[in-house]
């Protein structure tokens, strides 16, 4: 029996939307990760891009658990010295939530070139509306 090695532009990639509205940050965020590297697939191969693209909708009313909306921090530096920002994720979501799913996926996916392509397969967006309905995306439950 032989091992299967996927190449590099050989497969289709498929389209799903998520509703994020009422689920955890971290939950959503994990299955994403592993839809965005294609690892859902069985013929996943750790060096070749293979993954989805994901439209996630609803970012705004995704919910974290416990006291992490004041406890935990998003934290950014400037590599000067004194440079770091700490932000809650209370104000994070209150201004920016696509950037709280955008970071929480990122660091998710592999460092390096490979990482940063699949990363790029992630499109985040407040409310409903999205415009990638050319696409025929295909509505993803998540298993939490």
């Amino acid at each position: 029996m032989k091992s299967y090695l996927a190449k590099p532009g050989t497969y289709q990639p498929k389209w799903y939307v998520v509703d994020a509205a009422g689920k955890p940050l971290g939950r959503v965020a994990s299955q994403v990760a592993l839809i965005l590297r294609g690892k859902n697939k069985p013929e996943f191969t750790p060096n070749v891009d293979q993954g989805d693209f994901v439209v996630i909708i609803n970012a705004e009313k995704v919910v974290l658990t416990g006291k992490k909306l004041d406890q935990k921090m998003m934290r950014s530096h400037s590599k000067y010295p004194g440079g770091l920002k700490e932000t809650p994720y209370r104000e994070v979501l209150a201004k920016k939530p696509e950037l709280a799913f955008t970071e929480a996926v990122r660091r998710m996916l592999p460092k390096g070139v490979l990482g940063r392509a699949q990363a790029k397969k992630l499109k985040v967006y407040r409310g409903e509306n999205h415009p990638h309905e050319a696409q025929n995306p295909e509505v993803l439950e998540l298993k939490y």
